[in-house]
């Protein structure tokens, strides 16, 4: 299989996909796709041309395009049931797409205000009611998750649930938010993944740069 992915230190819904392929150790290349270029939808229409020319993008051995984060995700727990990538209880699993599908289709303040720069250090900017408004949903959630669950990660062991909010985690370690010390041990949690580490350290090494992102409004 083949995950076409945009840079690694802007792409948020990028990142997602990637995590659960890599910690789980299911076999894939990779191939990065610079966002914000002339080029750049053709060059992934041309891989896809279904989609709508955006990452990630899932091309599987049968040359199959699966676009969109989440459905990459759901692509991939059923292709692969022996990794719990949504809890194996279909209580929790019921909770975990529902937190997921809202880190999906939410928290607009936060993406627009707090967007994820892994490189750069923006601490206690940009904190809009808005932003603080999905920051405080975003610790509800977690926390009852936590509480009911016992952690380490939402559900227990690290999935699909977590790796929707792995950007959320890199967009606070940039912005440094007030949060609860149960946020904050969760954020190094995630943080500290491997996963999440080899995403980070490749990000670093990144030269391309969009210019918009890289200046703080």
């Amino acid at each position: 299989m083949k995950l076409l992915i945009g840079d690694k230190n802007y792409s948020s819904w990028s990142m997602r996909p990637w995590l659960l392929l890599t910690h789980f150790g299911i076999p894939f290349d990779e191939e990065l796709i610079l966002l914000n270029e002339a080029d750049t939808n053709a060059k992934i229409r041309a891989q896809a041309p279904r989609g709508p020319g955006k990452v990630p993008c899932l091309i599987d051995d049968a040359g199959q395009a699966v676009w969109d984060s989440l459905a990459i995700a759901e692509t991939l727990a059923e292709r692969f049931p022996q990794h719990a990538l949504w809890p194996r209880d279909a209580a929790a699993r019921a909770h975990a797409r529902s937190v997921s599908a809202e880190m999906h289709s939410g928290f607009g303040d936060l993406r627009s205000n707090m967007w994820m720069n892994i490189r750069a250090s923006f601490p206690g900017k940009n904190a809009t009611p808005g932003a603080l408004a999905d920051i405080a949903r975003i610790e509800t959630i977690w926390r009852d998750c936590l509480d009911t669950y016992g952690g380490p990660f939402l559900f227990g062991e690290f999935g699909i649930a977590d790796a929707m909010y792995a950007p959320v985690a890199m967009r606070f370690n940039t912005w440094k938010p007030a949060l609860s010390a149960a946020s904050v041990a969760y954020v190094e949690r995630l943080t500290e993944l491997p996963a999440v580490n080899a995403w980070i350290d490749a990000s670093r090494r990144e030269t391309h740069a969009i210019a918009y992102q890289d200046e703080c409004p």
